[in-house]
């Protein structure tokens, strides 16, 4: 290949611009060039497409976001739109595609793919939702930012004895939700893998407010429903003063963990290796810390799974 290009798609996720630079720089170490595509599935059926060079990914590393932007397009899904990308990428001559987003951006590389056009996924989501891979770029620097609000309320919460409902984010996925929950010592985590119990939140804070105990913490997945419906079930139930954070698109936001650069500079390196192999269809991903990659068609038939181990420790140490 002499020509490969690099989109974002989806919601944003700190460490996409880590993975971009490491797409960029690896190709032109290669002698290939590279295009970025702006705007996602969208720009690239409008051509906005650019060539890239080694400044181009200068002092991004260290940023959250995405300098390609990224948008939804509902024209893409179609047969027509998809034709019509494929005909700027041939325009150009641009000969492989490396993707980086979440289920949806691996979707439209799926259907690329499908018309013989080669596509490199990159799980790039703070979801973490994404199958055959234990971790997706920007879920520790998300995880880390949650976390970091929850101390934050728990302080209030002490110094006004209240119980607090904190919404946070993953789509359908409860894994932001359980891996706060069980870092910061959460009394109940919610999550759309397992049931809403919502007896045994009650019972968990009937009984602590019974041994003496003046705050509470519940972590709701926004996938199980409304932070702020819980809330008033809560505070109708047990009659304790309950507020209610959504933490919202803060999540999403900020500088990339010292983790998430890391892992966007592996996986966008390895995502350039794949095509220059002649693969395609391909989607890389990291399992027990070693590169792999799957058939991207195959591993998006696979349902994401949630550690219940971990779901089940969290129960026993909120006792």
């Amino acid at each position: 290949m002499k020509k490969i290009g690099v989109l974002t798609s989806g919601g944003d996720a700190p460490g996409m611009n880590a993975a971009v630079r490491a797409v960029v720089r690896k190709a032109i170490f290669h002698n290939v060039e590279v295009y970025g595509v702006y705007n996602g599935y969208q720009g690239l059926m409008e051509g906005n497409i650019k060539q890239m060079n080694l400044g181009s990914v200068g002092d991004i590393i260290q940023r959250g976001g995405t300098i390609l932007y990224s948008a939804r397009s509902e024209e893409f899904k179609t047969e027509e739109g998809q034709q019509k990308a494929i005909d700027q990428l041939n325009t150009i001559g641009i000969e492989g595609l490396i993707v980086i987003g979440g289920d949806g951006s691996f979707r439209g590389a799926e259907k690329l793919t499908q018309k013989g056009y080669p596509c490199i996924g990159v799980p790039g989501t703070i979801d973490n939702d994404i199958p055959g891979t234990d971790f997706t770029i920007g879920f520790d620097t998300a995880l880390n930012t949650i976390i970091d609000s929850i101390d934050k309320i728990r302080d209030t919460a002490t110094s006004h004895e209240r119980t607090y409902v904190i919404e946070v984010m993953g789509r359908n996925a409860g894994d932001l939700a359980l891996w706060a929950g069980l870092a910061d010592g959460a009394e109940s985590i919610l999550i759309p893998e397992k049931p809403d119990d919502f007896d045994s939140v009650i019972m968990k804070l009937k009984r602590g407010q019974e041994r003496g105990k003046k705050h509470s913490i519940i972590i709701l997945a926004e996938g199980v429903g409304s932070g702020v419906e819980f809330g008033k079930r809560v505070e109708n139930e047990t009659k304790m003063d309950t507020r209610v954070t959504v933490l919202g698109h803060t999540q999403r936001g900020g500088s990339p963990s010292g983790f998430d650069r890391v892992l966007a500079s592996r996986l966008g390196a390895r995502a350039v290796d794949l095509l220059l192999e002649g693969k395609a269809g391909r989607m890389v991903g990291i399992q027990k810390n070693e590169l792999v990659d799957h058939d991207i068609i195959e591993v998006l038939k696979e349902p994401h799974e949630i550690d219940l181990d971990m779901y089940n420790l969290s129960n026993e140490l909120s006792i």
